[in-house]
């Protein structure tokens, strides 16, 4: 059941197309910063409940962001497996041609599951405007995710949060959970700072070096043999929450840190790089046991700045420097305000988020 409250959602559209069988949706969740952002997912069982908290997640992460977007999210069911390439551009190409009601006044689209730049490219040329989606081909002013945007920021996130705890980053020890796209990037900035990388995982394994985890050779042999655990020196490990670190990055799966895991965490500092690794209630408990975190939709946020440079038709050095702005004078703000009311960081950035779109 979706909900309903002072924030939205504003407009929440089905469309579907007989020719094609395109059935899709879009919820709007809120507007009062700008028109509302966020992804489309194609996937069989997406759902209009699914997507409306998608489309409020995204409303916090823009707002706290500090950006001229409000929060918004759209699906497409659809098994992109079983599409053959033609077919999925003409279900893409009718689902933009039914949101050119909203878009782009009160939806920019962007990539989600099974939708990437190729996709975007659909969309747009469909739609008859460029400012409909972000994610685009680099040829049609878009910036790719392979910049590294999200952990860009992640990395921000990280040496506010650090100098914050008093924990000096040079030499401090960090874990990072998942060596995708965010956790590569995050652990090549923090290397470069002179954080020492202890253990790293991916879906195959935990490696853990206490002494220090080259980044250079880890992306080497990553490449070469398609897992990090084929790193030497190094031994394995079960869990990385049972490693021993000043810092962990989590880059990879939700739900990755239980309540029941709080009281064996070794960290002194969480910041979430990945959506939802714990909920709100275990981050109260890490509060409670003296861990910083510093929460998702302030961390992560890269990516949709880098949206919003790519949506004013900026470049990609105008995306770095955005990100590093934003993502530390938001991160500044978050943590100071948590500690003058010694309240969870989330809790704070949720208000400041309602403040900012309440202020419109």
């Amino acid at each position: 059941m979706i909900k309903y409250d002072e924030f939205g959602p504003e407009k929440i559209l089905s469309v579907y197309n007989p020719k094609s069988g395109m059935k899709g949706f879009v919820v709007i969740d809120n507007t009062k910063l700008g028109p509302g952002k966020g992804g489309i997912r194609m996937t069989p069982d997406v759902t209009e409940v699914e997507v409306s908290r998608l489309a409020r997640a995204m409303t916090w992460k823009c707002a706290l962001a500090d950006l001229p977007f409000g929060g918004a999210k759209s699906g497409i069911v659809a098994n992109s497996k079983e599409l053959s390439p033609e077919k999925k551009e003409e279900i893409v190409k009718h689902f933009s041609e039914a949101l050119k009601v909203v878009c782009p006044e009160l939806y920019v689209a962007a990539p989600d599951i099974n939708i990437a730049e190729k996709e975007m490219e659909w969309f747009s040329k469909a739609n008859g405007n460029n400012k409909s989606c972000t994610g685009k081909p680099a040829s049609m002013g878009g910036l790719p995710h392979e910049l590294g945007s999200t952990g860009f920021g992640v990395f921000h996130a990280t040496k506010v949060a650090a100098e914050h705890a008093k924990i000096e980053l040079k030499n401090a020890s960090v874990a990072i959970e998942g060596f995708g796209n965010v956790g590569w990037f995050a652990a090549k900035f923090l290397s470069e700072e002179g954080a020492k990388l202890v253990a790293v995982s991916d879906s195959k394994g935990v490696i853990f070096n206490e002494q220090g985890i080259d980044f250079n050779e880890l992306d080497k042999i990553k490449k070469e043999t398609g897992s990090v655990v084929n790193y030497k020196p190094g031994e394995q490990a079960d869990n990385i929450l049972d490693v021993k670190a000043d810092i962990l990055i989590t880059a990879a799966i939700p739900d990755l840190i239980k309540g029941e895991d709080v009281d064996k965490l070794s960290f002194k500092l969480i910041v979430a790089g990945s959506n939802i690794p714990m909920t709100a209630e275990t981050e109260e408990l890490c509060h409670k046991k003296g861990i910083l975190v510093v929460p998702d939709f302030v961390a992560n946020a890269g990516g949709v700045i880098s949206s919003y440079v790519e949506y004013i038709e900026g470049n990609e050095k105008d995306m770095f420097k955005m990100v590093e702005e934003k993502i530390t004078k938001n991160t500044k703000q978050v943590l100071e305000d948590a500690k003058s009311k010694d309240i969870p960081p989330r809790e704070s950035a949720m208000e400041i988020a309602k403040e900012r779109i309440r202020g419109k």
